[in-house]
């Protein structure tokens, strides 16, 4: 029989490199004797996965026969491949998200206990790698196709190494597990039984008063258990919305099994086999407070590494293929460097949960621009929104209604539809060419290959694609889903033109630094702490792109703007509390104070305080340009002037408007670049109308008597409409006009 199952997949192999296009010395050939009505495209591999893993040398063996330009990189995971079960990288991917969820929950996996639910056996590749990445894990009860596991009270450690013990032995069942290892209670059940008697641990343990089920009803109930996670790591889809019919699920062999989403107890789902739940049981889990992403999400490790195989075997090929080295040597390079790349494909794990639960967070506030971006996916024919069960506009009104945004699971599908149209938009421009963005080529690749042939990666066939992948992925998982759409709404630029200007606004500001410390905190202090942190970084750098979209001329040079404005903001950074004054320096303080009560040390919970203000440095640097002036001078004269004008006062103002919609949110941010406008602008006027020789005290003294009434009469305002409470857009508009006219009176005193 298995003879025949392979002859059947060289078949379907064969098919489709009938009509598969080729390379040929680095020109697309297409296949002989078929019409083609799409364009070149001679990118086709094989992933290897369940039921054909152990074919991968089958399919490539194929690939050679026919000349394929992929060589033995068509099918991943072969003899001279990564082993995504020795690896362990699929579940290793999906236990990113689940230890970011436990995180949010104020657990650490690795060093607190919990309860676990799982589908599946240890002798699996994502079930059984799975339940081995925790010695903290109490696995209270499994099911597979033939058998349920009971184990009401686990010891971590001894079932941890008995778990390990049938993860070794090869096609393992539960059935091989040590009886006498199991907790008082404990058993392990035929699916074929007629009943099942419950002991009273497993009663507790699964939360049900039932004495006697049939293997069916207890399927549902360890479904349905009170336990930390449910892991997925098996096949069949088990859990529905309640709004959903059985046939919803497809899954026809699961129908007696499968239970509501509504239903389920757990307080995380690790999903590291796929389709374990409808997209809708999702959304309605996490509508009722689980926390879940989508299986695309947890179990992408499996799929990224193939990437990463793909990619460092067709650099190698024409390494090997240039005599530079042998196939042999390869092969081992292949081997030693299979542990970075576990972690490259680890951090993207890393990264996407963390996207996903920074835009939880914001989820009410992005409403607006979550729904804006589905609607333009869905005009430009890219989205079936009733497919993906993305919310229809009367649900999203009624969200909007009720400050609620969209779920992780749906913020899960729209990151990955941002991606695929980012990446579209980038491969089709010029940016992938730029010098300085080239550079996300070599980090793409493991530091071996990086150390030693930099120069063949220029002539990867596939360099464009990977350098549009990698800013693709920092630009969407750093800075959301709906950033670079919404900013294009903003200012109408290409993609490739946001992509500068977030590098260079990353760049000069050095936030991957930044980053680092954040994320190093994991399990020290709190998740939500981090999230809001990241957060700030985040403000700042959607802040200082549109300021270099609306000050530069694209295409933008990074590495010349870079080296414009980062001495300016390391400078500005290293003296920031003392160019403050008073009431901005106690903002910093209040600004930093929730970061310290939360455990972070001083000088980070500064560097985050102090980002709002830092932002201040593109304009001072702007006028240090214009003037010639040093940029520690002109900083101290532009705080010391918000300071006078009491400008501070008016920026809070600003800040409390609401921002629920796109319409309340650019006028907030229309009212906050006009201030920092006015406040550039009287800053060049007070210095080319003071002596150069003069010190701060004196020009802004010498420029207020000149401009006495307008001053006065700025401040009178700001007083009436603090006197009034809170204050409304209409108010802070005629504020603005004021300052505006104080400017524009200056100007023409100057003149």
């Amino acid at each position: 029989m298995q003879a025949e199952v392979i002859e059947c997949y060289k078949t379907l192999i064969r098919g489709l490199l009938d009509i598969t296009d080729n390379l040929v010395e680095g020109e697309v050939v297409p296949p002989a004797e078929v019409v083609r009505h799409d364009g070149d495209d001679p990118y086709l591999v094989v992933a290897a996965d369940k039921g054909t893993a152990a074919f991968s040398d089958i399919a490539n063996g194929l690939a050679q026969e026919y000349g394929f330009w992929l060589g033995d990189a068509f099918a991943s995971g072969g003899s001279a491949g990564y082993d995504h079960k020795k690896m362990g990288i699929t579940a290793r991917g999906a236990w990113e998200s689940i230890k970011r969820h436990f995180r949010e929950l104020g657990v650490n996996t690795q060093a607190e206990p919990f309860t676990v639910a799982g589908i599946g056996d240890m002798s699996g590749d994502v079930f059984g790698n799975g339940m081995l990445l925790s010695r903290q894990l109490r696995l209270v009860a499994a099911f597979n196709h033939l058998h349920i596991f009971i184990d009401p009270n686990p010891d971590p450690g001894t079932s941890f190494g008995e778990r390990q013990r049938l993860f070794n032995l090869p096609g393992s069942a539960w059935t091989d597990y040590d009886l006498t290892l199991l907790s008082k209670g404990g058993a392990i059940y035929s699916r074929r039984a007629k009943s099942i008697t419950l002991s009273e641990e497993a009663r507790k343990a699964l939360g049900t008063d039932a004495e006697t089920v049939t293997p069916n009803e207890l399927i549902h109930i360890i479904l349905k258990a009170p336990v930390d996670l449910l892991w997925n790591g098996g096949i069949g889809t088990y859990v529905k919305a309640s709004s959903e019919q059985h046939s919803a699920a497809d899954d026809r062999t699961n129908d007696a099994v499968r239970v509501d989403a509504v239903e389920l107890r757990c307080r995380v789902v690790g999903e590291g086999g796929n389709l374990g739940f409808t997209q809708l049981g999702r959304i309605e889990y996490a509508v009722h407070g689980g926390l879940i992403n989508t299986d695309a999400i947890d179990n992408s490790g499996g799929v990224d590494c193939s990437d990463h195989e793909v990619n460092i075997k067709i650099l190698l090929g024409q390494v090997v293929a240039g005599g530079d080295m042998t196939l042999k040597q390869r092969n081992q390079l292949l081997v030693e460097m299979t542990d970075e790349v576990a972690r490259l494909v680890l951090r993207h794990n890393y990264l996407q949960s963390q996207a996903i639960s920074i835009a939880t967070i914001q989820a009410p506030y992005l409403l607006s621009d979550h729904a804006r971006f589905i609607r333009r996916l869905e005009k430009e024919g890219r989205l079936r929104r009733k497919l993906e069960f993305l919310p229809d506009d009367e649900m999203i009104a009624e969200r909007e209604a009720r400050e609620q945004g969209l779920t992780r699971p749906e913020i899960a599908v729209l990151i990955a539809y941002s991606k695929v149209r980012l990446f579209e938009e980038l491969v089709a421009s010029d940016v992938t060419r730029d010098p300085y963005l080239s550079q996300a080529l070599i980090a793409y690749f493991p530091k071996p290959i990086r150390d030693r042939f930099v120069e063949q990666m220029d002539q990867h066939p596939l360099r464009h694609e990977i350098i549009a992948t990698q800013i693709t992925g920092s630009l969407v998982n750093r800075m959301g889903g709906s950033f670079w759409a919404r900013t294009q709404e903003a200012t109408g630029d290409h993609a490739a033109d946001i992509a500068r200007a977030y590098t260079v606004a990353r760049e000069i500001f050095q936030i991957e630094p930044l980053w680092a410390e954040i994320e190093a905190l994991d399990n020290q202090v709190s998740a939500e702490t981090q999230l809001h942190m990241l957060i700030e970084t985040r403000r700042l750098l959607d802040r200082a792109t549109l300021w270099l979209l609306r000050n530069r001329r694209p295409p933008l040079g990074i590495a010349e703007t870079i080296a414009q404005f980062q001495p300016a903001a390391t400078a500005i950074a290293e003296q920031l509390t003392k160019l403050l004054h008073s009431d901005d320096r106690k903002a910093l303080r209040e600004r930093m104070r929730p970061y310290t009560a939360a455990g972070v040390a001083k000088p980070l919970a500064l560097r985050i305080a102090g980002l709002e203000t830092w932002y201040a440095t593109l304009d001072i640097t702007e006028v240090t340009n214009d003037t010639g002036i040093g940029v520690l001078a002109v900083a101290e004269l532009y705080f010391a002037l918000s300071s006078k004008l009491e400008l501070h006062w008016l920026a809070e103002q600003i800040k409390q408007l609401p921002r629920l919609n796109p319409w309340q949110r650019k006028a907030r941010t229309g009212l906050l670049d006009e201030l920092n406008n006015e406040l550039r602008a009287l800053t060049l006027q007070v210095l080319n109308g003071t002596d150069s020789t003069d010190d701060t005290d004196v020009r802004i003294k010498t420029w207020s008597l000149h401009n006495r009434l307008g001053i006065e009469h700025c401040h009178n305002v700001f007083a009436e409409i603090n006197a009034g409470g809170k204050a409304e857009l209409a108010m802070l508009t005629v504020a603005m006009r004021e300052l505006r006219a104080l400017t524009h009176a200056g100007a023409g005193e100057l003149k």
